[in-house]
């Protein structure tokens, strides 16, 4: 009631002061800052999830693999392996073509793309070796835009998504692991994978 009252007040002398055209003016002001008072108190709207068709024409199990270097590391193949063992099961591998800004304003992304899809080759290359059907594709450079366009068109039942370890890892700066697993229904496995420890490993062997 005392906003009505100050509201009216304020229209009344703005009229006589200035004429129509001011009133006006007030109103309109005056509108939008309440408007903007009820957002601001509002609570926040939560985010929504992504959806997309799960349904399978089959029963196969489909794995659905998301990493960028660390895509033909050895603890990804052996999680991999181990999650399809013993059922049917399909694996899509999906690596996003991380580019350096300038050459993303520029869209100069032939080279990111083709050292993309080297990683991706050899990781296919080695899950085919231990067994598994797999396939692979470079997807965007955006890794929760990667996921959600690979899930249009392979309903996967697991994602797993694989970084460097902390402190080495721009996904796991920027909270990709939890970002994915608001954002998607399916369960999602994270894997470290240490490339350096990997190779010392084999260096020693």
């Amino acid at each position: 009631m005392l906003v009505a009252v100050a509201l009216f007040a304020a229209v009344a002398i703005a009229a006589v002061l200035g004429g129509g055209d001011v009133a006006l003016g007030v109103v309109l002001a005056l509108g939008l800052g309440i408007a903007a008072g009820i957002y601001l108190r509002s609570e926040p709207k939560a985010q929504e999830k992504a959806v997309w068709d799960r349904r399978a024409p089959d029963a196969r199990h489909r794995i659905l693999v998301i990493a960028n270097e660390t895509v033909a590391g050895t603890a990804l193949r052996d999680e991999v392996v181990r999650r399809a063992s013993g059922r049917d099961a399909e694996v899509l591998v999906v690596t996003p073509a991380l580019n350096s800004r300038i050459r993303h304003w520029t869209s100069d992304e032939d080279q990111a793309r083709a050292a993309a899809e080297a990683r991706l080759q050899e990781s296919v290359r080695a899950l085919a070796a231990a067994g598994v059907q797999a396939r692979g594709q470079v997807g965007d450079d955006d890794p929760l835009q990667a996921i959600e366009d690979a899930l249009r068109m392979f309903p996967a039942d697991e994602i797993v998504l694989s970084t460097h370890p902390p402190g080495r890892s721009n996904w796991l700066e920027r909270g990709l692991v939890e970002h994915a697993r608001a954002r998607f229904e399916c369960p999602l496995t994270h894997v470290v994978v240490d490339l350096a420890g990997e190779q010392a490993g084999r260096a020693g062997a």
